[in-house]
């Protein structure tokens, strides 16, 4: 049975290793490996994973038995609009299709809604097979975008959105 747990301080290093165990085998087809280390190392050490906790971004583990098998983060994005967005859903490769996604991003969206979201968004790589788990989920394509993130490397990806809230 899957059980979901908001992050703590301490549960920081356990998304920085799920994110090593998960974006190889996620990301090599169509980024290089260069681009994927930098990318680790700058969005998955832990400090950067503590400062996003620090600022509010709620970050929820993924448990099948004992094992954490996945995770998700997500935070308002503007206030005005009352948009959410979710930067990070990934899943072990080998729980994939026993709904470990479905139940975080579902989770995401209920906390958003509590809270008084009408819209969550989220970025996904142009090539990354997910955006068919999005668009599937009532996601729509908003826009695409290529995001300058750095040592001359892009992220290509699309925009996405869906409609939350009454």
């Amino acid at each position: 049975m899957i059980l979901i747990r908001k992050a703590k301080e301490e549960d920081m290093p356990i998304i920085s290793d799920l994110a090593e165990l998960i974006w190889p085998q996620t990301y090599t087809e169509y980024i290089n490996e260069e681009q994927l280390r930098y990318m680790l190392d700058l969005m998955y050490n832990k400090g950067e994973l503590l400062s996003q906790l620090q600022q509010g971004y709620t970050f929820l583990i993924a448990e099948d038995g004992s094992k954490d098998v996945g995770f998700a983060c997500s935070s308002l994005i503007d206030a005005e609009t009352k948009t959410y967005k979710l930067h990070k859903l990934y899943v072990l490769p080998e729980m994939h299709g026993k709904g470990v996604g479905k139940i975080l991003i579902n989770e995401i969206k209920n906390l958003a809604e509590r809270n008084g979201g009408k819209f969550l968004q989220l970025n996904v790589n142009r090539n990354n097979k997910a955006k068919d788990f999005y668009l599937k989920g009532g996601f729509k394509i908003k826009e695409t975008v290529d995001v300058n993130i750095g040592n001359g490397f892009f992220m290509n990806d699309y925009v996405m959105e869906l409609s939350i809230g009454s």
